[in-house]
Formats: C-alpha cells, structure tokens, sequence
C-alpha cells in the first residue's frame, strides 16, 4: 500500500509568525493535532497540540503573544506520497512522531498522514 492511498489530502500550513491562538483554532476546526509551519516556500517546522500544552500554557506564558516560532518542533520529517506505507511508518517509529508531512515528487507538500490514517486503512499487524 503507498502513503497516497491513506493520506489526508490537501494540506495547508501556516507562518512562523501566525499566533498560537490561530493555530489552535484551526487544529479545532479541522480536527487535527498538527499544522505544518513553512516559510520561504519551505517547511521549517510543526507545531502539535502537544507543542501549545507543553511549550505554551505549562510554561505558564501569555499565549495571546506567542507564535508558532515559540511553539513549534523546528526541524521537520516528512515522507513521499509514493512512498511504501511501511517505509513511511519506519520514518515515525525511528523519528517518534505521529504525523508526517506528505510530498510530492515536485517537492510540493500534499497532505498529511497520520497514525489515525494508518489505523483506518493498513492491516491490523502493520498498524499495531
């Protein structure tokens, strides 16, 4: 099975600079637990749920005027959407991530797959 077959399609990001308020507005909207963060026509970083909870409110600063730059996991890992679903699953087993970014073979990022999606589509053996 490929990574396209189970991806969620038709991904957005956002800024650096866009407030964490907005991003968690948009995780609510479109029930999601990440949203890619890119600058410059590249992905620079994620910022997770996880990443609001323990970068954000835990540390006990004013979430009105943090950004994704404060938030996010910088770095990213990502895999293509030909890729083989269980070479893509190494990728979030050996990085310890539960989201990827999806790109195509033109470098451009074409959804998102998830543990969630994996859990949908793959065999039981490969989700578990």
């Amino acid at each position: 099975m490929k990574v396209k077959e189970v991806m969620h399609k038709g991904v957005d990001w956002v800024g650096p600079d866009t407030p964490i308020t907005e991003i968690a507005k948009l995780m609510s909207q479109h029930d999601v637990g990440s949203i890619p963060i890119g600058e410059d026509d590249k992905l620079v970083g994620m910022v997770t749920d996880r990443d609001i909870a323990c970068r954000g409110v835990v540390n006990g600063k004013d979430l009105a005027k943090l950004t994704a730059r404060d938030v996010m996991s910088k770095g990213i890992f990502y895999c293509s959407d030909g890729e083989d679903l269980e070479d893509a699953l190494r990728i979030m087993e050996q990085k310890q991530v539960r989201r990827l970014p999806v790109i195509n073979d033109r470098k451009r990022m074409v959804g998102m797959l998830s543990l969630g999606d994996i859990a949908d589509a793959a065999s039981h053996e490969l989700s578990g």
